[in-house]
């Protein structure tokens, strides 16, 4: 049974924003938390499968699934909070995650950790239990476990805790029936249970103690007033702040607390522990906590259970074979992609155009005016056609490969080799993430900057993400490179060279995309890179055919979707300018001269810039806008090869010096219609839109320029 309207519409929240609303009182509230990586997500749909509901957190650009399963005949709403190291927020997801277990109102939460390293996961834990006691840990990746050798005690690991503790194997399906057995079992029963409380020093003790009571008072049960009086301790203002919003009032509103905790503060501050030193204390002691419990509940058979990933990552994060290896992946899928695209690409262009006589046919059989076959057929039908031949085969291909990539455990090991150089342009790791999202779609790319906590940051790598072309730019890209370098090779050696030059661009692609992000840096977003826990998980075997469905589902067809809709009315538009005419010439013609003169400058001709502007809504229309141009047919047309195409190029004085210009171009200039939009939810700004268009477009303006302007100027061409 799937969530209802009632459940998944504007009833779902309540007034506080996180509260999740009941079909009938006996429904359970369960939050589903858990590090990165430790197959939360894999738990949450093996419990709900297709019953889920997914959307962003009230005034958050973070990610909100739910989902329900029924379970002897009680409904449990599963609410996957964010992945988070950590209930400090110091991040949006850590604040979501920390005030839906505060505020939420759920029955229950259960802390999903990985088994091949307990210890890690255990800080979660330990911090979810001194929020509630209706804890549950699902201690999963048992299979993990056995091929290391590493074997853990649940039963101990559950009575030094104080909380139940299930084992599972998610990925194989293993433990789920424990899992909502045991969460029944916690739900249901009126027994209070009594999980493990940390033991702070005896100063800290006092100080909470003296705190505690005052701040029950005013809680009375709505929080627990001992976490509550640790974080007032610890100056945690996002805490106060979301009190406010869910609760309606503010602590240190009462002058009774306020004193209370500037005591606390001063005794604190007279044994040795001041303010700045305090949260280091905490934590010290939940990590010290944590390597007890481990001491007495996990056991390795093998002192060296990780010496195959740690060999691994002396080759794949090496500062000497690291950044090569890196580039012959990015060689690798780019050239099977290449490669494999072309046969289906073929295929389809040639099933999809079959279709068009039948077309005009019934057109002709409605007695139907010439103008509205012209704009239903030859424009957006020719359009569609073009862009679904064009963009579905490499983005089957190419999707699936990143996601196996990503699956395998090897996508942090890049965002760990960029790092660095993230950091020399001051802005944050993960951005070389979001950075490879962008090569599949940049409006994934834009929405995956999501995982960057910095504001600051996350604007910069929103900003710079269009610096590598998406999917929709490699087919202009991979025929200019083959028409006009790898075409003279030929044979067997054409994809391989073509390959070769299509990564330099893209390594030109990252180089702008760092020096840019710098410059954002010292200009209009100055600021110092902030630093994050990147968590290098173990290497696994994909599962090839969950990734091979999830990426085609979750990812190709939603972007070709995308892509079509604004493909659409892009077609009927390229066909009004071409088959209007003003004097002699299309309006398409008057732009193309309009153009011409700055288009020069840059090594392009007004053709070229008017194909460009064009394909703003889909960068896969850039070429068919510029063939029809140049052949004046008024629709858009495919030539046979692309020997015919590049006789074309040549014949309307393209050079290798116009190749060259039109591919830096291609790289950098505006993000598609697509990616605006999604600029513009992500960033609630019109202005950053702005920036987000002009940025690109500036710089390769500029760059074009600088080589035509050089390349002219030696006589080179």
């Amino acid at each position: 049974m799937g969530l209802t309207n009632a459940s998944t519409g504007a009833g779902v929240l309540s007034h506080c924003g996180l509260h999740i609303e009941k079909e009938t009182e006996q429904d359970k509230v369960i939050a589903l938390a858990g590090n990165p990586n430790v197959g939360k997500s894999t738990v949450f749909n093996g419990l709900t499968g297709m019953n889920q509901h997914t959307g962003n957190w009230p005034g958050k650009t973070v990610a909100n699934a739910q989902g329900k399963y029924q379970h002897h005949g009680t409904n449990y709403i599963m609410v996957d909070i964010p992945g988070t190291y950590s209930l400090i927020a110091n991040s949006a997801e850590e604040e979501v995650a920390r005030d839906f277990i505060c505020f939420g109102g759920a029955d229950a939460v259960v802390v999903v950790a990985d088994a091949t390293c307990l210890e890690r996961n255990l800080n979660l834990v330990l911090q979810t239990m001194e929020i509630t006691e209706h804890v549950i840990l699902c201690v999963n990746l048992l299979d993990e476990a056995k091929k290391k050798k590493i074997k853990i005690n649940l039963k101990e690991l559950s009575e030094q805790l104080g909380i139940p503790v299930v084992g599972m194997s998610a990925r194989s399906g293993k433990g789920f029936q424990e899992l909502m057995d045991t969460i029944e079992a916690l739900t249901q029963t009126k027994e209070i249970p009594s999980p493990l409380r940390i033991r702070y020093s005896d100063e800290m003790e006092n100080a909470i103690s003296l705190i505690e009571p005052d701040v029950d008072k005013v809680l009375q049960g709505a929080v627990n007033s001992r976490w509550v009086a640790l974080q007032l301790l610890d100056n945690d203002d996002s805490l106060l702040s979301s009190m406010k919003n869910y609760l309606g009032f503010n602590l240190l509103e009462r002058e009774e607390i306020v004193e209370k905790v500037t005591q606390a503060k001063e005794a604190l501050a007279n044994v040795g522990i001041p303010q700045e030193e305090f949260r280091d204390e905490v934590v010290i002691r939940i990590v010290r906590t944590c390597e007890e419990i481990s001491r007495e509940t996990v056991r390795f058979e093998e002192e060296k259970y990780a010496e195959r990933d740690r060999q691994i990552d002396r080759i794949l994060t090496s500062k000497i074979t690291g950044i090569p290896i890196m580039l012959a992946m990015l060689f690798g899928i780019f050239w099977i992609t290449i490669s494999g695209a072309n046969v289906p690409s073929a295929f389809l262009s040639k099933a999809l155009f079959s279709l068009e006589q039948p077309l005009v046919n019934l057109f002709v059989w409605l007695s139907a005016p010439d103008w509205l076959r012209g704009i239903v057929v030859d424009g957006v039908f020719r359009t569609l056609a073009w862009v679904i031949s064009v963009m579905l085969p490499p983005m089957a291909i190419f999707f699936p490969l990143f996601t196996l990539l990503e699956d395998s455990g090897y996508l942090p090991r890049i965002a760990f080799n960029l790092d660095h150089f993230f950091c020399k342009a001051q802005a944050h790791g993960k951005q070389a993430l979001t950075m490879c999202m962008g090569f599949g779609c940049n409006a994934c790319g834009v929405i995956g900057c999501r995982i960057i906590d910095s504001p600051r940051e996350r604007l910069i790598a929103i900003l710079t993400n269009n610096f590598v072309p998406c999917n929709g730019r490699f087919p202009t890209l991979i025929a200019i490179i083959t028409m006009f370098f790898a075409g003279a090779i030929g044979g067997a050696f054409e994809s391989v060279v073509s390959t070769l030059i299509l990564t330099a661009v893209i390594v030109l692609g990252v180089f702008m995309t760092l020096m840019i992000s710098r410059l954002l840096s010292k200009t209009i977003l100055k600021g110092l890179p902030s630093s994050f826990n990147l968590e290098l998980p173990p290497y696994r075997r994909p599962q090839i055919g969950k990734v091979i469905v999830r990426s085609i589902f979750d990812r190709t067809l939603f972007v070709l979707g995308r892509a079509i809709v604004v493909a659409a009315p892009a077609g009927l538009v390229i066909w009004v300018l071409a088959n209007i005419t003003v004097g002699e010439m299309s309006i398409l013609a008057h732009c193309a001269a309009f153009l011409d003169p700055f288009a020069r400058l840059m090594g392009l001709d007004g053709y070229i810039l008017m194909a460009f502007i064009l394909g703003f809504p889909a960068n896969e229309i850039v070429v068919p806008i510029l063939i029809m141009s140049y052949m004046a047919t008024g629709t858009l047309t495919e030539l046979e090869n692309l020997s015919e195409l590049r006789n074309l190029l040549v014949a309307n004085g393209w050079t290798w010096l116009t190749a060259v210009c039109s591919m830096l171009f291609c790289l950098m200039h505006w993000p598609c219609g697509t990616t605006c939009l999604t600029i513009s939810k992500e960033t609630q700004s019109l202005k950053w839109t702005f920036a987000s268009f002009a940025i690109p477009t500036v710089t390769g303006i500029a760059l074009c320029m600088f080589v035509a302007g050089t390349v002219r100027l030696f006589g080179l061409v």
